[in-house]
């Protein structure tokens, strides 16, 4: 499950967050961390068991949908998040006609 099509508030560890995927994987949670994190967000994740996690943030209003097709996050180059950068379906190194081969 990549973007939630509702936006969704419950409570993780006690705390009221907006949950920005459920039954994510341990490789899954570290990168949405590293992203929602440099752009400025508090992350609270917990775990689901079997190495499944539920990841939120604590501003209830964050939308992750807005924020992503309304361009607002960046990634940890500071380029903005693509759908494909958020899916993980394109590399997040450098551009192609940036490449030189040796």
């Amino acid at each position: 499950m990549a973007i939630n099509p509702h936006h969704i508030v419950e409570e993780i560890n006690g705390i009221r967050c907006s949950v920005i995927e459920k039954k994510a994987t341990t490789e899954r949670t570290a990168f949405l961390k590293a992203i929602l994190e440099f752009n400025g967000m508090e992350v609270v994740v917990k775990s689901d068991g079997d190495g499944l996690f539920t990841l939120g943030v604590t501003n209830v209003i964050f939308n992750p949908i807005h924020a992503l097709y309304g361009r607002v996050l960046k990634n940890l180059d500071g380029k903005l998040v693509t759908p494909a950068i958020w899916y993980q379906k394109e590399p997040t190194g450098e551009f192609y006609f940036d490449y030189k081969a040796d």
